[in-house]
């Protein structure tokens, strides 16, 4: 199928751009709307058409941790564009999301080129910020975007952040020792399987020029605490966690058939979203079935691949949400995918960097260049927001699809799986579930435990040293243990 057999209204993905900076000067960075202006410029010259950021229907960022109301407007006002303006909400399944929202519009006739930028400038400005300077940013408080794209999900119950399971750094793990349980691992072997995972997504980073971190690192230095590499929630050292410590921005250039043929843009810069996917688990991890599988990622990752007219061995190249190693054993379990793949483009949010909600749009980047290296070739991208909560799936080849772009939103079917009931004030006996031990600079801090009760699932805690250091190193899932009043729990 030629260019000019293709609908008009066929969304297209022309143009990919990133920027990374490291000022030896943290005070002369560019602030991030400036980051995302240099990283949509990328973009347009990607494509082959410079003209296409002046000319946008449509220009959306991804919602990061800076101050503007609506930087939208202001990248906008760079290129001379008069497009209307959108905000995401926060989830780094927003990307994704952004780009199946994007392809729906342009299908449907609503839209003819969509630009979809984010940035974070963390590094720089916590850098200056030591050194008592401060970036200049563009003020702009009082501007408000002509739409917010997402659904915002409160990511706590009251009970869950009271008893310090208030963050990713805290679940994450939890979600890993219930995976290591279903597998029936020891606790050594399942650590150095995972070290020698995270290994190799380590090796994509330093063999990308935008990765934050390329330095090389074995599995035995993630896997074992030292002085730079501390535990922070048992098993995770620092080199399994998420890192925000960065400034990087990408931007993405989404438009029609027909507009990419007005703009010239020559027939292999053309990447063609075949299929988009959206859905979520239960908003608090509390009432989740299970916590270490996810019915979210089941359905609506195969579903995308099933649009596509594909399954999991039609699949060339994969990108999977990788904020923690549980987040992407789990995607690759629900979607089909063996572990020892390749599950990474980019080196994932560890080396390649986790630009609070933007590392997708990194991702799928990186993919659009892959793709392009191999025409009529096939990648998937996930993207995940909160704890293993919001979920979407984008499906990608050079090749046009041969019924345009397909989307579900898939939750009716999510729904129909079921939860667990939280068991808040509960006390007696119960049975540890799946757990972590959180770590401070110097030792560990408390054990965190989700133990299931005669009535659902409860969240407790300990800081008893010993037992501490004794969970570490035993397998403690499956341990009867005595919850007092104080929700502190004890080995029956």
């Amino acid at each position: 199928m030629t260019n000019s057999q293709i609908d008009p209204r066929t969304p297209v993905l022309v143009g990919a751009g990133q920027f990374k900076q490291r000022p030896e000067v943290p005070v002369e960075a560019l602030e991030p709307v400036a980051m995302m202006a240099e990283a949509l410029a990328a973009a347009a010259q990607d494509a082959g058409a410079p003209g296409l950021t002046s000319r946008a229907t449509h220009t959306w960022v991804v919602k990061g941790a800076w101050p503007y109301s609506d930087p939208a407007a202001l990248l906008n006002e760079r290129f001379g564009a008069t497009g209307k303006t959108g905000l995401s909400t926060d989830g780094g399944n927003t990307p994704q999301s952004l780009v199946n929202e994007a392809c729906q519009r342009i299908s449907a006739g609503e839209a003819d080129i969509v630009l979809i930028a984010g940035a974070e400038g963390i590094w720089s400005r916590r850098r200056a910020r030591r050194a008592d300077q401060r970036i200049p940013y563009t003020d702009q408080t009082d501007v408000l975007p002509d739409e917010y794209l997402g659904k915002d999900v409160v990511m706590n119950n009251k009970v869950e952040a009271e008893r310090g399971l208030r963050d990713p750094i805290c679940l994450y793990p939890v979600f890993e020792s219930a995976f290591r349980a279903s597998r029936g691992e020891s606790m050594d072997g399942h650590r150095d399987r995972v070290s020698t995972m995270w290994e190799k997504f380590n090796q994509a980073a330093v063999a990308n020029p935008y990765a934050w971190v390329r330095t090389p690192m074995t599995a035995e230095e993630i896997r074992n605490p030292s002085p730079s590499n501390r535990l922070v929630g048992f098993p995770y050292t620092k080199s399994m966690n998420s890192n925000w410590d960065l400034d990087l921005a990408a931007a993405l250039i989404v438009c029609s058939a027909e507009a990419a043929s007005a703009a010239g843009v020559p027939a292999d810069r053309w990447v063609f979203p075949h299929a988009g996917t959206d859905g979520r688990d239960t908003d608090f991890v509390s009432n989740r079935g299970d916590l270490h599988s996810s019915p979210a990622i089941r359905v609506a990752g195969r579903r995308a691949m099933e649009l596509a007219g594909m399954d999991v061995d039609d699949i060339d190249y994969v990108d999977l949400y990788s904020c923690f190693p549980s987040a992407v054993q789990i995607s690759a379990t629900e979607l089909g995918l063996s572990l020892d793949r390749d599950l990474t483009l980019t080196g994932g949010l560890t080396f390649a960097g986790g630009p609070l909600n933007n590392y997708v749009t990194h991702s799928i980047a990186t993919m659009a260049g892959k793709l392009r290296e191999e025409p009529g070739s096939v990648g998937l991208c996930s993207a995940n927001g909160g704890y293993l909560t919001k979920h979407a799936f984008g499906v990608y080849s050079t090749t046009p699809p041969e019924s345009g772009f397909r989307h579900q939103n898939c939750q009716d079917e999510i729904d129909r799986f079921p939860s667990v009931d939280l068991d808040a004030d509960y006390s007696g006996d119960a049975t540890i579930e799946a757990y972590t031990v959180m770590h401070g600079r110097e030792a560990p801090e408390v054990a965190l435990a989700a133990v299931r009760t005669p009535n659902g699932r409860q969240w407790a805690r300990s800081t008893d040293a010993s037992l501490m250091d004794e969970m570490t190193q035993a397998e403690f899932i499956g341990t009867d243990v005595v919850i007092d009043e104080a929700f502190e729990f004890t080995p029956a």
